[in-house]
């Protein structure tokens, strides 16, 4: 599924308008018509409907369901937020077609409260993608009371109150049952926390021209659809060597589970070949956590953590691997800091760098342009992503795709920013939001399996932007197997790592969405 931004929409329509001749009450109307048949699909052909009406053109397309509800039998009422003065354009010519005595106008406090008696549902068309400062006063009153209504609540192109484009609560936002908009999806939908707020989500078209809806500029959103095709089926005499052969290094003392988790779950994402490399204090240790992988000592710096004296045995190692993983576990001694800047700056292949491979790079980010390999991808969750930066959680948090795109581009990796909807950035300027995981996932080690599953990909031979659009479906997808079938409160790491194959077999088989 493609999602754009408020403003690309915005150009969309301008566009479709000022090129193609379509005119803008033709636009309404679609629009309009689009909710209503939801409305119909979802309450039946008769009922009652209570239209919350803006002064805008959101307000607008509220005039045309209300209009096309009435004609089609329903009991409907429009209360506009706003004097009638106020209203222009074409949601001023939609006021004006209106049948009479449906419409009240309620421009002050407290003129909304019977409004909603008897209502079968709501009908949010206060406020659209527009929005850029927090709802206050006869509007802020209108979604609370909309929120309190305890009426199912269909928002217009997106809940009154949700930014169009960060998915940020401006103030005050309508909680939807169902949420229509049109042509696309908008960021603001998909990202949280607007995505708790969209409710079910309908996309209507409204006659965009083909052109502009296949050349629009805009993100992937990850579901099962996009991700089948990439998926490669096995060839019936493929042999182990045809795999894969992965090279992981993790592992310190006090922190052997995260390495035997990545490891694990490389195997569980299909590689052919695992290998290992841990110090050698721990090794003994981590060969009874695995199993189909093989293990190898490292040279141990004492007290169980690797540092530069490892890194020729590390080097002959990587002869005939296809992908290496560093840093789940490894620990934040200075030795293994400095190893790690020695592998960036030395090893060509394919590298994949987590958890406290993070940590060494954030204490010289500049190590990240002297690398030699080609593919690097790094996977920080938001604080490993602010230290990396040298700047906050919150300040990451609010603008997640644009700061992942940036340091994507800036650097030339690939980026996976971790959370509710992960977001995915390439060294060219590409991004997708990954639409799998629950919050059972928050919990230690999910991290470790992520890097497990990617390594594990682009050691198949998958490409590395593909691997890490695939590896991140398929970690959030298996959790959601999870808790279908155990819940979501004490997931761990584990159950995710297990369900990997059946998540594997599912996708495959084109069986639905699990939850």
């Amino acid at each position: 599924m493609r999602v754009v931004t408020a403003h690309t929409m915005r150009e969309i329509d301008r566009r479709a308008i000022d090129d193609f001749g379509i005119s803008s009450l033709s636009l309404m109307e679609q629009a309009g018509r689009g909710c209503v048949d939801a409305i119909l699909s979802e309450f039946g052909r008769k009922g009652r409907a209570v239209i919350i009406a803006g002064k805008g053109n959101n307000g607008g397309d509220g005039f045309v369901i209300a209009r096309l509800l009435a004609a089609d039998g329903w009991d409907a009422e429009v209360c506009v937020m706003a004097e009638h003065q106020q209203i222009s354009g074409d949601a001023a010519h939609n006021l004006k077609m209106l049948p009479d005595g449906i419409v009240r106008f309620c421009p002050r406090q407290g003129q909304l409260a019977s409004a909603f008696l008897k209502a079968d549902v709501i009908v949010d068309a206060l406020l659209g993608t527009g929005l850029d400062s927090d709802v206050d006063g006869v509007y802020r009153e209108a979604v609370d009371m909309m929120n309190a209504s305890g009426r199912p609540v269909l928002s217009v192109d997106i809940p009154s109150g949700i930014h169009g484009t960060t998915g940020r609560v401006l103030g005050d936002a309508v909680r939807a049952s169902i949420t229509v908009t049109f042509a696309f999806a908008k960021l603001g939908h998909l990202l949280y926390p607007g995505a708790e707020h969209t409710g079910r989500l309908v996309i209507a078209d409204i006659g965009i021209p083909e052109l502009l809806m296949t050349s629009a500029n805009g993100y992937d959103f990850l579901n099962e659809d996009y991700i089948r095709p990439m998926l490669k089926r096995r060839n019936r005499r493929v042999h182990k060597g045809d795999c894969g052969h992965c090279f992981l290094i993790a592992g310190s003392s006090g922190k052997t589970g995260a390495a035997a988790l990545s490891a694990n779950s490389a195997v569980r994402a299909g590689a052919g070949l695992v290998t290992l490399g841990v110090p050698e204090s721990i090794h003994q240790i981590i060969e009874i956590k695995t199993t189909e992988a093989m293990t190898t000592a490292l040279p141990d710096s004492g007290g169980g953590y690797l540092a530069d004296a490892a890194f020729p045995v590390i080097e002959k190692l990587m002869v005939k691997k296809d992908a290496v993983a560093i840093g789940p576990g490894l620990g934040r001694q200075p030795g293994t800091v400095s190893l790690v800047h020695t592998i960036v700056e030395n090893v060509s292949l394919p590298l994949v760098i987590d958890a406290d491979g993070l940590f060494a790079l954030a204490e010289d980010i500049s190590v990240l342009r002297r690398k030699k390999s080609a593919d690097v991808v790094l996977t920080p969750h938001p604080g490993e992503m602010a230290r990396l930066l040298g700047t906050s959680i919150p300040d990451v948090d609010a603008i997640r795709i644009s700061i992942a795109q940036e340091f994507a581009r800036n650097y030339g990796v690939y980026l996976v920013l971790k959370g509710a909807r992960t977001i995915i950035a390439s060294p060219a300027g590409f991004a997708a939001i990954n639409g799998s995981g629950n919050p059972g996932m928050a919990t230690g080690g999910m991290g470790d399996v992520l890097t497990g599953i990617l390594v594990s990909l682009i050691g198949q031979g998958y490409s590395v932007w593909d691997a890490c659009l695939l590896g991140v479906f398929l970690h959030g997808y298996a959790a959601d197997l999870v808790a279908m079938e155990k819940g979501e409160i004490g997931m761990c790491a584990t159950d995710v790592q297990e369900k990997l194959p059946f998540a594997f077999s599912r996708l495959f088989n084109k069986i639905s969405s699990p939850l």
